[in-house]
Protein backbone atom coordinates (compact mmCIF):
# COMPACT_ATOMS: atom_id res chain seq x y z
CA UNK A 1 0.00 0.00 0.00
CA UNK A 2 1.28 3.49 -0.85
CA UNK A 3 2.03 5.75 2.07
CA UNK A 4 -0.45 8.64 2.41
CA UNK A 5 0.85 11.86 0.82
CA UNK A 6 -0.53 15.36 1.41
CA UNK A 7 0.43 18.56 -0.39
CA UNK A 8 0.71 21.74 1.69
CA UNK A 9 0.54 25.24 0.23
CA UNK A 10 0.70 28.56 2.08
CA UNK A 11 -0.88 31.62 0.49
CA UNK A 12 -1.85 35.25 0.73
CA UNK A 13 -3.24 36.68 -2.48
CA UNK A 14 -2.04 34.90 -5.64
CA UNK A 15 -5.59 33.57 -6.09
CA UNK A 16 -5.25 32.80 -9.78
CA UNK A 17 -1.96 31.00 -9.20
CA UNK A 18 -3.61 28.93 -6.46
CA UNK A 19 -6.52 28.04 -8.76
CA UNK A 20 -4.10 26.92 -11.45
CA UNK A 21 -2.03 24.92 -8.97
CA UNK A 22 -5.13 23.13 -7.78
CA UNK A 23 -6.33 22.42 -11.31
CA UNK A 24 -3.03 20.79 -12.19
CA UNK A 25 -2.76 18.93 -8.88
CA UNK A 26 -6.18 17.38 -9.44
CA UNK A 27 -5.10 16.32 -12.93
CA UNK A 28 -1.77 14.74 -12.00
CA UNK A 29 -2.61 13.38 -8.51
CA UNK A 30 -6.40 13.34 -8.34
CA UNK A 31 -6.89 11.83 -4.88
CA UNK A 32 -4.08 13.64 -3.10
CA UNK A 33 -5.22 15.67 -0.07
CA UNK A 34 -4.31 19.35 -0.07
CA UNK A 35 -3.84 21.60 2.95
CA UNK A 36 -4.03 25.30 2.10
CA UNK A 37 -2.86 27.71 4.80
CA UNK A 38 -4.25 31.22 4.32
CA UNK A 39 -2.21 33.99 5.92
CA UNK A 40 -4.66 36.77 6.74
CA UNK A 41 -6.66 36.07 3.56
CA UNK A 42 -10.28 35.07 4.29
CA UNK A 43 -11.10 35.01 0.55
CA UNK A 44 -9.18 31.73 0.21
CA UNK A 45 -12.29 29.84 1.38
CA UNK A 46 -14.13 31.04 -1.72
CA UNK A 47 -11.13 30.37 -3.97
CA UNK A 48 -10.97 26.75 -2.83
CA UNK A 49 -14.74 26.23 -2.69
CA UNK A 50 -16.32 22.93 -1.71
CA UNK A 51 -13.71 20.19 -1.93
CA UNK A 52 -13.62 17.16 0.36
CA UNK A 53 -9.91 16.65 -0.38
CA UNK A 54 -8.87 20.15 0.68
CA UNK A 55 -8.51 21.61 4.17
CA UNK A 56 -8.19 25.38 4.53
CA UNK A 57 -6.47 26.63 7.68
CA UNK A 58 -6.27 30.31 8.61
CA UNK A 59 -3.39 31.97 10.46
CA UNK A 60 -3.11 35.62 11.44
CA UNK A 61 -0.54 37.91 9.86
CA UNK A 62 2.29 38.97 12.15
CA UNK A 63 2.69 42.74 12.64
CA UNK A 64 6.19 42.41 11.13
CA UNK A 65 5.04 40.58 8.01
CA UNK A 66 3.82 37.28 6.63
CA UNK A 67 4.41 34.37 9.04
CA UNK A 68 5.82 32.06 6.37
CA UNK A 69 7.59 29.71 8.78
CA UNK A 70 4.63 29.47 11.15
CA UNK A 71 2.21 28.93 8.25
CA UNK A 72 4.30 26.06 6.87
CA UNK A 73 4.53 24.48 10.30
CA UNK A 74 0.77 24.80 10.70
CA UNK A 75 0.17 23.20 7.33
CA UNK A 76 2.48 20.26 7.97
CA UNK A 77 1.04 19.70 11.45
CA UNK A 78 -2.47 19.69 9.99
CA UNK A 79 -1.47 17.17 7.33
CA UNK A 80 0.26 14.86 9.80
CA UNK A 81 -2.66 15.02 12.23
CA UNK A 82 -4.93 13.84 9.41
CA UNK A 83 -2.73 10.80 8.76
CA UNK A 84 -0.18 11.91 6.16
CA UNK A 85 3.09 9.99 6.23
CA UNK A 86 4.77 12.14 3.59
CA UNK A 87 4.15 15.88 3.18
CA UNK A 88 4.98 17.79 0.01
CA UNK A 89 5.44 21.53 0.43
CA UNK A 90 4.61 23.34 -2.80
CA UNK A 91 4.86 27.12 -3.24
CA UNK A 92 1.59 28.74 -4.31
CA UNK A 93 3.24 30.00 -7.50
CA UNK A 94 4.19 26.44 -8.51
CA UNK A 95 2.21 23.80 -10.32
CA UNK A 96 3.25 20.16 -9.92
CA UNK A 97 4.76 18.34 -12.86
CA UNK A 98 3.10 15.09 -13.98
CA UNK A 99 5.35 12.91 -11.80
CA UNK A 100 6.03 15.19 -8.82
CA UNK A 101 3.96 13.37 -6.21
CA UNK A 102 4.96 9.88 -7.27
CA UNK A 103 8.64 10.84 -7.58
CA UNK A 104 8.66 12.15 -4.02
CA UNK A 105 6.82 9.05 -2.81
CA UNK A 106 9.40 6.77 -4.45
CA UNK A 107 12.31 8.86 -3.13
CA UNK A 108 10.95 8.65 0.42
CA UNK A 109 11.18 4.86 0.17
CA UNK A 110 14.69 4.86 -1.31
CA UNK A 111 16.09 7.54 1.01
CA UNK A 112 14.20 7.18 4.29
CA UNK A 113 14.95 9.91 6.78
CA UNK A 114 16.08 12.41 4.13
CA UNK A 115 14.90 15.91 3.36
CA UNK A 116 13.78 15.79 -0.28
CA UNK A 117 13.82 18.59 -2.85
CA UNK A 118 12.97 18.76 -6.54
CA UNK A 119 13.92 20.84 -9.59
CA UNK A 120 11.91 23.99 -10.32
CA UNK A 121 11.46 25.60 -13.72
CA UNK A 122 10.63 29.31 -13.74
CA UNK A 123 8.21 29.91 -16.61
CA UNK A 124 9.07 33.11 -18.49
CA UNK A 125 6.63 35.96 -18.96
CA UNK A 126 3.94 35.11 -21.48
CA UNK A 127 4.27 31.33 -21.07
CA UNK A 128 1.12 29.86 -19.56
CA UNK A 129 0.63 26.50 -17.88
CA UNK A 130 -0.66 24.10 -20.57
CA UNK A 131 -4.17 22.76 -20.29
CA UNK A 132 -2.74 19.25 -20.41
CA UNK A 133 -0.17 18.95 -17.59
CA UNK A 134 1.70 16.31 -19.57
CA UNK A 135 2.83 19.12 -21.85
CA UNK A 136 4.71 20.74 -18.97
CA UNK A 137 7.71 18.48 -19.58
CA UNK A 138 8.39 20.28 -22.87
CA UNK A 139 8.86 23.51 -20.86
CA UNK A 140 11.53 22.13 -18.51
CA UNK A 141 14.40 24.52 -17.88
CA UNK A 142 15.29 23.92 -14.22
CA UNK A 143 16.94 26.65 -12.18
CA UNK A 144 20.66 26.31 -12.95
CA UNK A 145 21.79 26.93 -9.36
CA UNK A 146 20.15 23.71 -8.12
CA UNK A 147 20.80 20.04 -9.01
CA UNK A 148 18.75 18.46 -11.79
CA UNK A 149 18.96 14.65 -11.54
CA UNK A 150 17.54 12.67 -14.43
CA UNK A 151 13.98 11.38 -13.88
CA UNK A 152 13.89 8.36 -11.59
CA UNK A 153 17.30 9.08 -10.05
CA UNK A 154 18.40 10.68 -6.79
CA UNK A 155 21.30 13.02 -6.11
CA UNK A 156 22.36 12.33 -2.56
CA UNK A 157 24.53 14.26 -0.07
CA UNK A 158 23.26 17.60 -1.34
CA UNK A 159 24.54 20.98 -0.21
CA UNK A 160 22.16 21.92 2.60
CA UNK A 161 22.56 25.63 1.89
CA UNK A 162 20.74 25.08 -1.44
CA UNK A 163 17.57 23.76 0.19
CA UNK A 164 14.38 25.55 -0.81
CA UNK A 165 10.74 25.10 0.14
CA UNK A 166 9.40 25.96 -3.32
CA UNK A 167 9.11 22.21 -3.80
CA UNK A 168 10.23 19.78 -1.11
CA UNK A 169 9.00 16.77 0.79
CA UNK A 170 9.52 15.33 4.25
CA UNK A 171 8.31 12.22 6.05
CA UNK A 172 6.50 12.42 9.37
CA UNK A 173 9.47 11.02 11.28
CA UNK A 174 11.96 13.35 9.58
CA UNK A 175 9.75 16.32 10.38
CA UNK A 176 9.94 15.39 14.05
CA UNK A 177 13.74 15.24 13.79
CA UNK A 178 13.90 18.67 12.16
CA UNK A 179 11.38 20.30 14.47
CA UNK A 180 9.90 22.37 11.65
CA UNK A 181 10.80 25.83 10.40
CA UNK A 182 12.13 28.25 13.00
CA UNK A 183 9.29 30.68 13.72
CA UNK A 184 11.65 33.49 14.65
CA UNK A 185 11.73 34.27 10.94
CA UNK A 186 8.85 36.54 9.91
CA UNK A 187 8.43 37.87 6.40
CA UNK A 188 10.66 37.21 3.43
CA UNK A 189 13.94 35.33 3.56
CA UNK A 190 16.25 32.91 5.40
CA UNK A 191 13.80 30.40 6.87
CA UNK A 192 14.60 27.88 4.13
CA UNK A 193 18.34 28.24 4.59
CA UNK A 194 17.86 27.86 8.33
CA UNK A 195 15.96 24.58 7.93
CA UNK A 196 18.76 23.32 5.70
CA UNK A 197 21.29 24.15 8.41
CA UNK A 198 19.16 22.41 11.03
CA UNK A 199 19.00 19.34 8.78
CA UNK A 200 22.77 19.29 8.40
CA UNK A 201 23.35 19.77 12.13
CA UNK A 202 21.01 16.86 12.94
CA UNK A 203 22.36 14.45 10.36
CA UNK A 204 19.42 14.69 7.95
CA UNK A 205 20.61 14.19 4.38
CA UNK A 206 19.41 16.52 1.60
CA UNK A 207 18.42 14.51 -1.47
CA UNK A 208 17.47 15.97 -4.87
CA UNK A 209 14.76 14.01 -6.62
CA UNK A 210 14.75 13.57 -10.37
CA UNK A 211 11.26 13.71 -11.84
CA UNK A 212 9.81 15.74 -8.96
CA UNK A 213 9.52 18.75 -11.24
CA UNK A 214 7.57 21.86 -10.32
CA UNK A 215 6.86 24.78 -12.63
CA UNK A 216 6.83 28.30 -11.21
CA UNK A 217 4.18 30.53 -12.77
CA UNK A 218 5.44 33.93 -13.84
CA UNK A 219 5.05 37.04 -11.74
CA UNK A 220 7.15 40.21 -11.76
CA UNK A 221 10.06 40.34 -9.31
CA UNK A 222 12.69 42.90 -8.41
CA UNK A 223 16.43 42.22 -8.16
CA UNK A 224 17.38 42.67 -5.41
CA UNK A 225 14.00 42.55 -3.65
CA UNK A 226 14.14 46.06 -2.19
CA UNK A 227 10.49 45.87 -1.14
CA UNK A 228 11.51 43.13 1.33
CA UNK A 229 14.49 45.01 2.74
CA UNK A 230 13.11 45.22 6.29
CA UNK A 231 12.31 41.51 6.34
CA UNK A 232 15.66 40.51 4.87
CA UNK A 233 17.66 42.56 7.36
CA UNK A 234 15.63 41.29 10.32
CA UNK A 235 15.78 37.67 9.21
CA UNK A 236 19.45 37.83 8.24
CA UNK A 237 20.16 39.10 11.75
CA UNK A 238 18.20 36.21 13.26
CA UNK A 239 20.11 33.75 11.09
CA UNK A 240 23.47 35.26 12.06
CA UNK A 241 22.56 34.95 15.73
CA UNK A 242 21.79 31.26 15.25
CA UNK A 243 24.58 30.21 12.90
CA UNK A 244 27.35 32.83 12.99
CA UNK A 245 27.34 33.73 9.29
CA UNK A 246 25.12 35.67 6.92
CA UNK A 247 22.46 34.21 4.61
CA UNK A 248 21.28 35.85 1.36
CA UNK A 249 24.83 37.13 0.83
CA UNK A 250 24.22 38.32 -2.73
CA UNK A 251 21.29 40.48 -1.71
CA UNK A 252 23.07 41.93 1.32
CA UNK A 253 26.06 42.85 -0.83
CA UNK A 254 23.81 44.55 -3.37
CA UNK A 255 21.87 46.44 -0.69
CA UNK A 256 25.19 47.59 0.73
CA UNK A 257 26.41 48.64 -2.71
CA UNK A 258 23.26 50.73 -3.13
CA UNK A 259 23.83 52.42 0.20
CA UNK A 260 20.78 50.93 1.89
CA UNK A 261 22.69 49.33 4.75
CA UNK A 262 26.10 49.09 6.38
CA UNK A 263 27.51 45.78 7.55
CA UNK A 264 30.23 44.83 10.00
CA UNK A 265 31.30 41.40 11.24
CA UNK A 266 28.24 40.85 13.40
CA UNK A 267 25.94 43.78 12.75
CA UNK A 268 23.71 45.30 10.10
CA UNK A 269 22.99 49.00 10.42
CA UNK A 270 20.51 50.85 8.24
CA UNK A 271 21.37 54.00 6.39
CA UNK A 272 18.89 56.86 6.21
CA UNK A 273 17.92 55.65 2.74
CA UNK A 274 17.35 52.11 3.95
CA UNK A 275 15.17 53.04 6.92
CA UNK A 276 15.47 49.59 8.49
CA UNK A 277 16.26 48.63 12.03
CA UNK A 278 19.76 47.79 13.20
CA UNK A 279 20.37 44.28 14.47
CA UNK A 280 23.10 42.49 16.35
CA UNK A 281 24.42 39.08 15.38
CA UNK A 282 25.78 36.67 17.89
CA UNK A 283 26.79 33.02 18.09
CA UNK A 284 23.79 31.41 19.72
CA UNK A 285 23.34 28.01 18.09
CA UNK A 286 19.91 26.35 17.89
Amino acid sequence: MSEPVTVVTIVKGRHEHLREQRRVLRAVAPRTPHVVVAMGDPAIDDVVGEDDLTTVVHVDVDPCGLPLARARNTGVSTALAAGAELVVLLDVDCVPGPDLVESYRRAARLAPGALLAGPVTYLPEGVEVPQDPRDLTALRAPHPARPDPRPGSLERAGNHDLFWSLSCAVSASTWVTLGGFHEGYVGYGAEDTDLGRVARSRGVELVWVGGADAFHQFHPVSHPPVEHLDDIVRNATTFHARWGDWPMEGWLVEFERRGLLLRSAGRITATADGQVSAGDGGSVHP
